[in-house]
């Protein structure tokens, strides 16, 4: 895509919308995580566009082997729903099955299409890159029940509006909000960690060229150890409001889980904002990585495969802040030694919150700080 294209039009050319007011009543259901509730609405709303439901048996089998649906547009993590032998033989002839979120509430009907088995371990290869059990993504793929549903969804009610989702968007809501705001060349920031100054100076730098930034940390499952989602939806705020120009950067959620699956998941992270109207994605160092699963350049070279996509990658160094440039800067352009570079480390970062500690300003920004000490238990157990 070129720089000068105006407002990336949806992947696979149209915004999919899978809202429905049929009845549902009388249909046979089945409960479903809070994370695929998420991601059934995701459907709907066509976050997940070209998506209109759970992949089919040859879409899937694409999406692992080649990281594309079987007509070829750029798709690179199965959205699936895994149901045990009893569910399946019992959904397999049924034609329409409720989708219940955890609180019992009938969210979608499941038009069932294909009941099909999958092989796990290859699977695990071709979406995380490996089958050791101690990445998260791979533990959970080989934890799934045996059999997978296919079939196109229409959403039939909204969960209620929490305090988590008050500033969950939708693409039609991102796109006019983009458009009143006068923007045209928007880069996206994904994110699911509370604002780093390095993160803040990065997404400065992206925008000095550019209209504006959509900030869109992702909420939903992550692993022990991280923060969790109000601590970094209340740090963005902070940060906005205090360190941003008016109409230059906004907060939108993302309800999806992490995968962590590096390369392939840059590429997914990408395709969602490209839903969103980000003509733009930054794509850091290790980008949804975890371990040392990945090169830390992975996820900027994979998009070399994808030349079709609408959205363009940004790749940036890692910024730090250099005492004798006094500035924020990255090695390209700073010439001086480690000596001189005060460094974001996440692990020093954490020890110091845990001890109640706030960490420098040239870390943490006092405001944003000041939050994440608030908390009591600022981290996922």
């Amino acid at each position: 895509m070129s720089e000068g294209t105006a407002v990336s039009k949806p992947h696979g050319g149209n915004l999919v919308n899978r809202f429905s007011n049929i009845d549902p009543s009388g249909l046979s259901s089945i409960s479903i995580s809070a994370d695929l509730a998420n991601d059934v609405e995701n459907i709907a709303d066509g976050i997940f566009s070209p998506l209109e439901g759970f992949l089919s048996q040859q879409d899937f089998e694409n999406v692992v082997e080649k990281g594309r649906l079987s007509n070829d547009i750029p798709w690179t993590i199965p959205i699936v729903l895994d149901v045990d032998e009893s569910t399946a033989s019992k959904i397999k002839d049924s034609g329409n099955v409720l989708l219940k979120n955890p609180d019992g509430l009938g969210v979608a009907v499941l038009n069932v299409e294909e009941v099909f088995t999958f092989d796990k371990e290859k699977t695990v290869k071709g979406v995380y890159g490996t089958t050791d059990n101690s990445h998260p993504g791979v533990a959970k793929t080989m934890a799934m029940n045996d059999f997978l549903v296919s079939g196109k969804i229409d959403y039939v009610k909204r969960p209620e509006n929490t305090e988590i989702r008050k500033f969950r968007m939708t693409p039609l809501e991102t796109r006019e909000a983009f458009s009143k705001a006068g923007w045209k060349k928007i880069v996206a920031f994904q994110t699911r960690n509370p604002p780093h100054v390095a993160h803040e100076i990065l997404q400065k730098t992206a925008i000095t060229t550019r209209d504006g930034v959509f900030v869109n940390p992702l909420i939903g499952k992550k692993k022990s150890g991280d923060f969790k989602d109000e601590v970094i939806i209340k740090s963005y705020e902070a940060m906005i409001e205090n360190y941003y120009p008016e109409n230059r950067c906004k907060l939108g959620t993302l309800h999806t889980e992490m995968r962590f699956a590096g390369p392939k998941e840059a590429i997914h992270h990408a395709i969602m904002r490209q839903n969103y109207g980000c003509t733009h994605i930054i794509i850091g160092r290790d980008h949804a990585g975890v371990g040392n699963f990945y090169d830390p350049f992975a996820a900027q070279k994979i998009f070399d495969d994808y030349p079709d996509l609408e959205i363009a990658p940004i790749f940036f160094p890692a910024f730090f802040y250099c005492r004798k440039c006094l500035t924020f800067t990255n090695p390209k352009v700073c010439p001086h030694g480690e000596e001189s570079r005060e460094q974001v480390s996440g692990t020093k970062l954490r020890s110091l919150i845990q001890e109640g500690k706030a960490p420098s300003e040239y870390s943490l920004r006092p405001e944003v700080a000041k939050i994440i000490l608030s908390y009591d238990k600022p981290f996922v157990d």
